[in-house]
């Protein structure tokens, strides 16, 4: 597995879909762009610019559920790519056990951002997002992966607003 940070979200340029962009912790080059709703999205910028909301929304009450239950996310692991389609998964720890509930990967990264815990990508998944792009044969998916490998932190401040 490899340890991932969230590194912006962005909006795509053709679709106008928000995409959440993790990047490798330890090599900036590895880049996984995921497309998103634009709650999830609304409410990753939100965690990642600080701003509180005046009420807890999902992803604030969620994470008050689990503490409450005596619980802690250990780490969220994205696992799968099928179809087009991440998969990923919540490693709850409660007292001496392990709890995995499946997730969608936007609604597991808001809750790895709040509890600060650490993100993972299975090679596996980073390598049938590389073969899903490159076998595209679609010269706009290839210009937005180019335009998505350019990127920089700046640029995601423009991204949602």
């Amino acid at each position: 597995m490899i340890e991932m940070v969230v590194h912006g979200v962005t909006l795509d340029p053709v679709s106008q879909m928000p995409i959440v962009v993790l990047r490798a912790k330890d090599k900036e080059e590895v880049l996984l762009p995921i497309w998103i709703g634009i709650f999830e999205a609304d409410s990753i910028v939100r965690q990642l610019q600080g701003v509180e909301p005046p009420r807890p929304m999902t992803y604030e009450l969620t994470k008050s559920i689990i503490e409450n239950m005596g619980a802690r996310l250990e780490k969220v692991v994205i696992n799968d790519l099928k179809d087009s389609t991440y998969y990923a998964e919540l490693h709850l720890v409660q007292g001496n056990n392990l709890i995995i509930i499946d997730s969608r990967p936007s609604d597991a990264i808001n809750l790895a951002l709040r509890f600060e815990s650490p993100l993972f990508v299975e090679e596996e998944v980073l390598e049938k997002s590389k073969a899903s792009v490159s076998e595209e044969e679609d010269e706009e998916k290839k210009k937005l992966k180019e335009w998505i490998e350019s990127i920089k932190p700046e640029d995601f401040e423009k991204g949602l607003s």
